[in-house]
């Protein structure tokens, strides 16, 4: 008996460490909140997201995988805004997942918490593929970003109220972090207030707004509608009347459009990872937006 004795004692210690790293498993609809998520719940989550860098979140498969994962998660993370709309309301029924449905505190809106862009006075599908709550690529910017992150660290709290100084420990420093990162980004940025760019889908408007950007044109004639011949020779005829620096595009998107642009109007076609993994740099939210300024600085040199 008195063998076992370390043992029976060290249990009960064992299991209290098991418990003080129990995940909060969130599922992101987007990379970009996953790694917000790791970064505010450290290793009291496990984050995961429902997509790449490399899809475009408006067009997503529900898959039978994909329906477990969802049937899984305690917190389930998206931009809202209609981004999802095609594909997260079957995730969502086909878990049968309630502690995650619309409404519940394990369901989290990042663009709920941030003020939004290009909101339509009017809907009309003659106008393409526009969404009713506003522009979702909130993303772009990195205030919103802090502004997320804090509205995130109390839901985390309110799901493991065990883990609330945590939650607020970790935001605290990457607050702080994330401030002295936009200083930077800030200052580098700085030349390009007022550039003037083309870009392919209405995406990088949150992007354009924080840096100061002009948008000139888009490669889409309308938001969804896919480039065409004419559409791209008539943009051409306009940028000889008002010219642009570069053309720019998410790294999911096709890039046959921008290279036909830039080529013709002899201008960069820059091209950027849009969210975590949309290249090898982006491996993270810094080194995301380390790697968008490097790409949009190097396209006006």
């Amino acid at each position: 008996m008195k063998k076992f004795l370390p043992f029976i004692l060290a249990l009960p210690l064992c299991l209290a460490a098991t418990q003080a790293v129990a995940a909060i498993n969130v599922l992101a609809c987007e990379p970009e909140w996953a790694a917000l998520a790791t970064e505010i719940g450290g290793e009291r989550v496990k984050a995961s997201s429902a997509t790449t860098g490399l899809q475009d979140p408006h067009r997503i498969e529900a898959r039978p995988s994909l329906i477990a994962r969802t049937r899984n998660a305690d917190l389930l993370a998206c931009t809202g805004l209609e981004l999802e709309v095609g594909w997260l309301p079957i995730l969502l029924q086909q878990s049968g997942n309630a502690k995650i449905a619309a409404g519940q505190p394990g369901n989290f809106e990042a663009g709920s918490v941030v003020a939004r862009l290009d909101v339509p006075s009017r809907l009309d599908r003659s106008d393409g593929d526009v969404h009713a709550a506003g522009n979702p690529h909130i993303q772009q910017d990195p205030r919103n970003i802090l502004k997320i992150g804090e509205a995130l660290s109390r839901r985390l709290a309110a799901l493991d109220p065990a883990g609330a100084s945590y939650y607020q420990s970790r935001y605290a420093g990457f607050a702080s972090r994330w401030t002295a990162a936009m200083q930077k980004w800030e200052q580098q940025l700085a030349p390009l207030k007022g550039t003037a760019i083309v870009e392919h889908h209405k995406n990088m408007e949150y992007l354009m707004q924080w840096v100061g950007l002009k948008q000139v044109g888009t490669l889409e004639p309308k938001p969804g509608v896919e480039p065409s011949a004419a559409h791209l020779n008539e943009l051409l005829g306009q940028l000889q009347k008002q010219p642009a620096r570069m053309v720019i595009r998410a790294a999911y998107q096709d890039g046959r459009a921008s290279e036909w642009l830039a080529q013709h109007a002899k201008i960069p076609a820059v091209v950027l990872p849009f969210t975590v993994g949309g290249d090898e740099q982006a491996k993270d939210l810094f080194s995301l937006f380390d790697d968008t300024v490097a790409r949009l600085l190097e396209g006006i040199k």
